[in-house]
């Protein structure tokens, strides 16, 4: 049994105050912080490459029309996530059958490869079209590894988690998002600012994905220290021998209803967040012709105030509920995407400034809650499994692809608003998610014993 517990048994479906796990909070932050390092990597390079995505069409995909090589550079960041559901598939079964904490520090390693390796590709000048298709294999690998990240992250995290802080202490795997992306977006904003543009796009630009290499090793060390999950344990305990094989088809047929609540959130949660965290830099300079410094800038604010405020919506989901949280979030995004567009398009910096700090407000009621409400959608015998797949095909279809698909949509219409109508259409889906799930908040993850805080009255 994982040294995390100092109580527990076997899960029923009613539980008696004796089957209780009682967390240690010392292993309880180890865990927090293991996982939230590996999504911050993730998004480091997610942040880098967004904000970089001008410098990096010129590189890979020498053009005359910049809208051709935006497209191209997108298209390569869209391509990485038509492999998420394979990873997912791959990863998330594995990690029902050998651990949480394994396949995590798998799904490091290999991100750290693909990051790093991006950082060695040649240019299309010394290479031709071998650099593109390099640059296209390293996404591939790092779309395959972080098919198994998220969902393993998230539910290590809510499997550690005491019931009544697993809001809370969920909300910190996106605060590592956030730190992630504002310490990639802000190494590249710091380059921009201090390399020439000839420079930037000589030699600059690899210096934010080399420095993944460190990042891997920092935080595989940090997730192979660790003891896997008490609601893991006791499903090994229960099958008393080796833990057997669960059917792909028990994890997508058995769980239908949950998978497709599952890919309703996580359909509004990703459109808004790629829209906002990825696309929008690109949409101030491309499309609106907005200082590119001074766009960077503004973005990278509005995370610092995300990051500020996700603990306390996190903690918040823990008394009033998720749903009200995420039902917010929808609310928020249905009426107000177009007046933040249309604010943002004026293009005066406390325009900008307001439209995307209304936006990040209301990307933190899904931020903060998405990480303890997903992983509630499912027992903990295919949780891993299910919530992968669930989470991949989603964020694949509609998440990923979102600065690809806004970006032609502008081109094919003209319509400068195109990005608001598109948060508005993933509001409505998110909100009748919202509408037909049960709330989690303070309960017991399915299939698992209640989790105490050691000192906690039940």
């Amino acid at each position: 049994m994982s040294a995390a517990t100092v109580a527990a048994s076997r899960s029923t479906p009613s539980p008696k105050p004796s089957d209780a796990t009682v967390t240690d909070s010392a292993l309880v932050k180890r865990a927090v912080q293991a996982a939230a390092l590996g999504n911050a990597m993730e998004w480091f390079d997610f942040g880098v490459y967004s904000y970089i995505a001008v410098t990096l069409g010129k590189v890979f995909f020498p053009s005359g029309d910049s809208t051709a090589q935006l497209l191209s550079t997108f298209g390569a960041f869209a391509a990485a996530f038509l492999v998420r559901p394979l990873g997912g598939m791959v990863f998330g079964p594995l990690g029902d059958r050998v651990g949480r904490q394994k396949v995590l520090a798998v799904t490091m390693i290999m991100m750290a490869i693909g990051t790093f390796s991006i950082g060695l590709i040649p240019s299309y000048a010394s290479i031709g079209v071998g650099a593109p298709v390099l640059l296209l294999v390293a996404r591939l690998v790092q779309g395959f590894s972080t098919g198994g990240e998220y969902a393993g992250a998230s539910t290590f995290i809510a499997e550690y988690a005491p019931d009544k802080k697993r809001g809370f202490l969920g909300s910190w795997l996106e605060f590592g998002t956030l730190a992630g992306y504002i310490g990639g977006a802000g190494l590249v904003t710091l380059m921009t600012a201090l390399l020439s543009s000839e420079d930037l796009v000589s030699w600059g630009w690899r210096i934010p994905f080399l420095i993944a290499g460190p990042m891997g090793v920092i935080g595989l060390y940090l997730r192979l220290r660790l003891e896997e999950t008490p609601a893991f344990a006791a499903e090994v305990d229960k099958a008393e021998a080796e833990r057997p094989r669960v059917p792909l088809r028990e994890m997508i047929a058995g769980q239908w209803k949950a998978l497709l609540l599952c890919i309703g959130l996580v359909l509004v949660f990703n459109v808004t967040d790629y829209m906002l965290l990825s696309y929008m830099p690109s949409y101030l300079t491309s499309e609106l012709k907005y200082d590119e410094t001074h766009g960077l800038l503004v973005v990278l604010a509005v995370m610092a105030l995300m990051m500020i405020v996700q603990p306390f919506l996190g903690a918040l989901s823990d008394r009033v509920g998720r749903r009200p949280v995420i039902a917010a979030g929808c609310a928020g995004f249905l009426f107000l995407s177009v007046p933040a567009i249309l604010l943002i398009r004026q293009g005066s910096l406390l325009a900008v400034g307001l439209g995307m700090g209304a936006l990040g407000l209301l990307l933190v009621c899904f931020t903060a809650a998405m990480p303890s409400a997903l992983p509630a959608l499912f027992p903990t015998r295919v949780r891993y499994g299910s919530l992968s797949i669930g989470f991949n095909v989603s964020v694949s279809l509609f998440g990923g692809t979102t600065p690809l698909v806004v970006t032609a949509l502008i081109g094919a219409t003209g319509n400068m608003m195109m990005p608001a109508y598109y948060m508005m259409a993933a509001a409505v889906i998110g909100g009748a998610a919202v509408w037909f799930m049960t709330e989690s908040a303070g309960r017991p993850l399915p299939g698992s014993a209640p989790s105490l805080e050691r000192g906690a009255k039940r």
